[in-house]
């Protein structure tokens, strides 16, 4: 099934830096370009990113931003330095031992004494893995999105598919209206001429004229570029916006040479019609993967 190009995505993680968020927008592009917006000390972290996208997504430029939420006291970690707490309570009971009723030892004072309680910052390569992680889940969001508008793209070609052929079976239904029209319209001429024509001449002529009026070839190409279409759109696992873009290509031309060599008002109407229909299935394919 395709895939379009559009989508967004975004999820969020906590870590020990703080809570990480990711939003991830996404529009149609003839390749996969993706442009990070990464935090100070999250750059390292881009060339894994870009392998977690392209394992998912094929086509499409991406404007991925990581914000990390924090305060600047969530990355300070603390550390109790016990054989410095133990020596400041040794040299304390070493006083203690020298004074008349000495007040008992208070755990607070030691704690605010310098070099009991360390403070240690967390550096950003701890979060990377949690990092990547929820990267990983907001690209599978992000695919899911873009699978839902393919959906209703899938469905919209599908209906101007069916148009199509409707245009391209009242052409074929009115050929031998279209032939039967000219013969008579020649013949009304040659009646109205002073000289006698030869009638096996004028049925060369008349076969002539059929032959470069004749577009069951370029209906019958246009059915099967249908099928084609239908039959691509169908494929799992792939990313066929280009080749759909190709076979509409073919379709125009099938319908700018029923245009010319149309013989009557209503097989051109029928013409411009397809041209309508197609551009607007090209419009669609422009955001399919």
């Amino acid at each position: 099934m395709i895939n379009s190009m559009t989508g967004f995505a975004r999820g969020e993680i906590d870590s020990p830096l703080g809570p990480l968020l990711w939003e991830i927008r996404s529009v149609n592009h003839r390749y996969l370009e993706t442009q990070f917006k990464l935090p100070e000390g999250f750059r390292a972290l881009e060339a894994e990113a870009r392998q977690v996208i392209a394992r998912s997504l094929r086509r499409g430029k991406l404007d991925a931003s990581l914000t990390l939420r924090t305060s600047g006291r969530e990355q300070l970690q603390t550390r109790l330095n016990l054989p410095r707490a133990r020596e400041i309570i040794a040299h304390a009971a070493t006083v203690a031992s020298r004074i008349t009723g000495p007040a008992p030892i208070d755990p607070v004072d030691i704690l605010r004494w310098p070099g009991v309680i360390e403070e240690q910052e967390t550096t950003a390569d701890s979060a990377f893995p949690l990092a990547l992680s929820s990267l990983e889940t907001t690209v599978a969001a992000l695919a899911a999105s873009r699978a839902r508008e393919g959906a209703r793209i899938h469905e919209l070609l599908e209906g101007r598919c069916a148009d199509i052929l409707v245009h391209v079976s009242a052409v074929r239904a009115r050929l031998p209206l279209v032939l039967q029209a000219i013969r008579e319209k020649l013949a009304e001429r040659v009646r109205n001429l002073a000289a006698s024509i030869d009638p096996e001449r004028l049925e060369q002529e008349l076969v002539l004229i059929a032959q470069k009026l004749d577009v069951s070839e370029e209906l019958d190409r246009l059915e099967g570029h249908v099928a084609e279409f239908r039959a691509t759109m169908k494929k799992p696992d792939e990313a066929a916006g280009r080749r759909l873009d190709f076979l509409l290509q073919e379709f125009n031309r099938e319908a700018n040479t029923l245009a010319s060599k149309s013989a009557d008002a209503e097989t051109t109407r029928h013409a411009v019609d397809l041209k309508v229909l197609i551009e607007q299935m090209r419009e669609q394919v422009q955001n399919v993967e």
